[in-house]
């Protein structure tokens, strides 16, 4: 009798041992590499991205993360995944300038109302025009930061506001603000709250997700919507790696792919509503909302600067002037679609 228990224990167990097995031989891991805090927007759709493929996976799709430059940074991370020192990375187009000059006219001060709007015109560009700079990977997801608006100590309420007014910004920053008539001072994002008590820097320029993340509500206690330049980002993928996958897995990641980047947006956009919300109540942040007039010639100042990327790109042999416009004609239907009104 022992042994007849025995033997159909067996028959029984060696199915579900099998099937085990096969299941783990299946299963492929994946390292994700990314450079900001874990606690920041391009970390938290990292995370959201990861839980979604292995889901949709069924568990046959393993992703090891990596935030806050643990193993790639912000400047490497492009030739690190080509290179396969991780398996996959978010990149900024801005952080290496002139490597990715198409798609970095995405990033020009053109009045992206949000972010979500900006993610869907972005990944419209990418799908039409393929550009040659992103070739040697594969492209998982796109997304950018919500617009960059004014954090102040003082109100701005019009251009003269503005005139020798220092602002801490980032590269892509600089330009637009030295055509409005400020004073551009670039630092990194761990001195800015020093800078501001000590007054080396009267604000910041940047998407208002910051005036509750870093806690800038409470040195500037304006914030002006001029809807100025995104910053635009990128999921890639080491191609080895990604031809390796099963076919039933790619499917999956490039169903996700457009639904994961507007997703992002619809977080980022509603983090700016909670960051506003949040400085108002503990700090009595007063949100400026330009006149309609000078809404616009703040963005006539700026528009000289696509005038520049469009001459500099088609130098370059690239289709610019068609770019340029397929980007508005979709702002503006996205616009629409979304229920947005500029």
């Amino acid at each position: 009798m022992k042994k007849l228990i025995l033997f159909l224990l067996l028959i029984t167990l060696v199915p579900c041992i099998t099937w085990g097995a096969k299941a783990l031989a299946g299963t492929k891991t994946l390292t994700y590499a990314n450079f900001p805090p874990a606690s920041t927007f391009p970390c938290v759709q990292m995370e959201r991205w990861k839980k979604e493929v292995e889901k949709r996976t069924n568990g046959t799709i393993k992703i090891k993360t990596f935030p806050g430059s643990t193993l790639l940074g912000a400047k490497n991370m492009m030739d690190g995944i080509i290179d396969n020192i991780a398996d996959i990375g978010c990149i900024v187009f801005a952080y290496q300038p002139g490597r990715f000059p198409l798609l970095e006219g995405v990033d020009l001060p053109v009045g992206f109302p949000n972010a979500k709007v900006a993610n869907a015109v972005l990944f419209d560009l990418f799908m039409k025009y393929k550009p040659a700079s992103l070739k040697d990977v594969k492209v998982l997801a796109l997304f950018t930061a919500p617009p960059a608006d004014i954090m102040s100590k003082k109100p701005i309420r019009k251009l003269a506001d503005l005139k020798g007014y220092e602002l801490r910004c980032t590269g892509a920053g600089v330009k637009p603000l030295k055509i409005l008539g400020a004073v551009p001072v670039a630092m990194p994002q761990s001195e800015t709250p020093e800078a501001l008590q000590k007054g080396i820097v009267q604000g910041v320029f940047s998407s208002l997700d910051i005036l509750k993340d870093f806690k800038f509500a409470e040195y500037c206690r304006y914030a002006t919507v001029c809807h100025m330049q995104t910053t635009s980002f990128a999921v890639i993928m080491n191609k080895k790696r990604w031809e390796s996958l099963p076919q039933d897995a790619r499917k999956v990641i490039d169903e996700l792919a457009r639904e994961h980047s507007l997703w992002v947006g619809d977080y980022i956009d509603s983090h700016v509503k909670e960051s506003i919300a949040w400085s108002k109540k503990n700090y009595g942040l007063e949100l400026i909302n330009l006149t309609p007039d000078e809404y616009k010639l703040w963005h006539d100042k700026v528009s000289v600067l696509a005038e520049e990327w469009k001459q500099g790109a088609a130098k370059k042999g690239l289709p610019a002037e068609a770019f340029f416009k397929d980007m508005m004609d979709l702002k503006a239907r996205y616009e629409k679609v979304f229920g947005i009104n500029q």
